[in-house]
């Protein structure tokens, strides 16, 4: 059967209410839910890694035990989320990790923000999985990488203004009910998880038939249209969910993830103390809230050249090459950042290299839709993103490590950018070999 549906004045009117509908909540829920993820990393620096008597080793370690969490309950969360449908799922999912996040604010020593930081990671375990599954139900191959990019805004977006949002907070909070600045922030950036929860069940729709929002014939069109999808990737070889979780090219795909995502993780948790450290490294001073303004610079570049990124990736069908050439980018401008003679230089590799992670992560989670369907494309998508999270535990806790062994931290993201070249290598690899529904 073909796969080729014609992208009608229909279509595209059908496409633009799908996207209307969705994308800017699914970018308002990443938001909310990254942030809480990563809000650790402005707390660190200021004040938190003081007031719980944190090494930086500590540190690494605190901010990358949430993936260990994450890692266990990946693959059958996303299952789950298959079975019940994204509004029920999704809303379980972020009301558990906003009451934990917020509980992050009374932390009263180091073990217990690890707990708590793992306990997060259980609980979130499969929200970003369960998405990419979610816009396979809703958006057509040819759109898909595009539409990835438009949710994964929320990823600079957070971190962007997420920095800017925690350091006024943190600044400006401090005393109130007696607590410390970034314990306040804690509290406030983890309730509005709890009310979006409630706004999920009721505002999301499962499937393209249930949804009342599109007409008869739109959503006929859309049905079609990923039906006839859906059948030309089970055509070949069938991926029972036993064999999505097994296959070399999956297991693969997780470790070209893991070396773009490292450095994501290694650079977004430890840029706040970076750009502390300018101030003995260039001789300049800035506020807390001058850190965030800067630390936002490279995110909010990257959500700007992400997007067009992924439709030309969508436009020309080339998927390889969107993902190998920013990760290559990527692995040099990484540890370039350490070479530079003043902080304006410095900012500027780190942005290239921001830039060239948030551009290769869409296209790549187009990669394994196109020969992964129902289930196998839950528990494979889920396997990928908790495999490679890793890097979220590694990029921090090694970067610590090893700033904490060599006093500086060249080396550590030498390391970062070594993996992402290793990364680009794996993708082109992969796409110079058949795919498995093409092996006879």
């Amino acid at each position: 059967m073909s796969t080729q549906i014609p992208d009608t004045a229909l279509g595209k009117t059908t496409m633009a209410k799908v996207t209307r509908r969705l994308i800017p909540f699914l970018i308002l829920l990443y938001f909310v839910n990254y942030l809480d993820r990563v809000n650790i990393s402005f707390a660190g620096p200021n004040g938190m890694n003081e007031d719980l008597a944190m090494s930086a080793t500590m540190f690494g370690f605190a901010s990358g035990i949430f993936f260990f969490g994450y890692l266990l309950l990946e693959v059958p969360s996303n299952i789950a989320l298959n079975k019940f449908g994204a509004r029920r799922w999704l809303a379980r999912i972020m009301i558990s990790w906003g009451i934990i996040s917020s509980a992050i604010a009374f932390v009263p020593n180091t073990e217990t923000l690890i707990v708590l930081r793992f306990l997060l990671g259980v609980a979130e375990a499969g929200f970003f999985p369960g998405i990419i599954l979610y816009l396979t139900f809703w958006f057509p191959e040819k759109q898909r990488a595009r539409a990835i990019s438009l949710f994964m805004i929320a990823v600079p977006a957070s971190t962007a203004v997420g920095a800017t949002m925690s350091a006024l907070i943190i600044d400006w909070s401090h005393g109130i009910l007696g607590l410390a600045g970034w314990r306040i922030m804690f509290l406030v950036e983890g309730l509005p998880a709890i009310a979006l929860a409630f706004a999920c069940w009721f505002y999301l729709t499962d499937r393209p038939a249930q949804a009342n929002w599109l007409n008869s014939d739109e959503k006929l069109w859309l049905e079609k249209k990923l039906e006839v999808e859906r059948t030309a990737a089970e055509a070949g070889q069938p991926w029972p969910l036993k064999k999505a979780l097994t296959h070399p090219r999956i297991l693969a795909l997780a470790f070209a993830y893991f070396g773009i995502t490292y450095g994501l993780y290694a650079v977004g948790f430890f840029l706040p103390t970076i750009i502390v450290g300018f101030q003995e490294q260039y001789g300049t001073h800035l506020s807390i809230i001058e850190r965030g303004l800067v630390t936002s610079i490279p995110f909010v570049i990257a959500a700007v050249v992400m997007v067009p990124w992924a439709r030309h990736a969508d436009r020309t069908g080339e998927r390889v090459w969107h993902v190998a050439i920013p990760a290559i980018v990527g692995g040099v401008s990484i540890p370039a950042a350490l070479y530079m003679t003043n902080p304006y230089l410095a900012m500027l590799a780190v942005t290239l290299s921001t830039c060239s992670v948030m551009c290769a992560l869409p296209v790549f989670w187009s990669l394994p839709s196109t020969f992964l369907t129902g289930v196998a494309a839950a528990g494979g998508i889920a396997l990928i993103n908790s495999l490679g999270n890793l890097s979220g535990f590694g990029g921090p806790y090694i970067t610590g490590w090893l700033t904490d062994l060599t006093g500086d931290s060249r080396v550590a993201l030498w390391v970062v950018g070594a993996l992402s070249l290793g990364s680009a290598a794996v993708v082109v690899y992969l796409g110079a070999r058949p795919k498995p529904t093409e092996v006879r």
